[in-house]
């Protein structure tokens, strides 16, 4: 695990493509555990040791996790995911440069159990939830594009779904249309950063996670830095 923040009230983690944030059927140890593990060890903690979970990430994206080390900042954390009152920003590597360089994405989403997946329309639809977004070109190659995106709702695969829908599919996502899959099984989705109110503090709160290390993040994380499109980025 990379801990890339902690208080006595919250714990945040930089989560890779391989790790899940609560229990699944693949059996898999998630955060939740490993951290329960950490805590217990670092604090020399007799008994159960509390952690829990204010929100997810699919398990092929990574990066920054946020989880509650008290009772009172699940609540209270629970309700600024639930209010909307956490900025959440995330980069997305794709191949197919989006029609503008910035603007929203307002879809209809509905979401197949037994495909995992979701499908995106123009218009309300039966059982579909409306999904919000709003993606900014900030570096470009001939290969690729980075985009930064401040998620406004919390849908199923929302980004990954509404992306590909308007022709750019994240960068190693075949279920939503990528040309190939990524070498370490994961997507070029990352949680960059969440911004909000500390539960009990009452600060305003920043956690940004580093991105994955391999060329291409590299190459797109130095550009930003420079202000700069970025030159040509890695094929692979």
């Amino acid at each position: 695990m990379e801990i890339i923040y902690e208080d006595n009230h919250l714990i945040a983690v930089n989560k890779n493509c391989h790790e899940i944030v609560q229990g699944d059927k693949t059996g898999n140890t998630p955060l939740s555990e490993l951290l329960k593990i950490y805590l217990k060890e670092k604090y020399v903690k007799p008994g159960n040791v509390f952690i829990g979970v204010t929100h997810r990430l699919d398990r092929p994206v990574t990066g920054v996790v946020i989880f509650a080390k008290t009772g009172k900042a699940l609540k209270r954390m629970n309700e600024l995911f639930g209010n909307g009152e956490v900025k959440k920003i995330y980069w997305a590597i794709v191949k197919n440069r989006p029609p503008k360089p910035e603007g929203e994405l307002a879809h209809w989403l509905v979401r197949n159990e037994k495909q995992n997946k979701s499908y995106a329309y123009d218009r309300e639809k039966p059982n579909s939830k409306k999904s919000v977004l709003y993606y900014r070109l900030i570096a470009c190659s001939d290969h690729y594009n980075l985009l930064e995106i401040n998620l406004k709702t919390g849908r199923h695969h929302q980004i990954r779904c509404q992306l590909a829908r308007i022709g750019c599919p994240v960068k190693g996502d075949l279920k939503y249309g990528a040309e190939r899959s990524n070498p370490d099984g994961g997507i070029s989705l990352h949680a960059r950063s969440v911004t909000f109110i500390h539960p009990v503090s009452k600060e305003s709160t920043e956690i940004t996670a580093p991105t994955p290390d391999d060329n291409l993040w590299k190459v797109s994380i130095t550009s930003v830095n420079q202000h700069d499109p970025y030159p040509s980025a890695p094929s692979g």
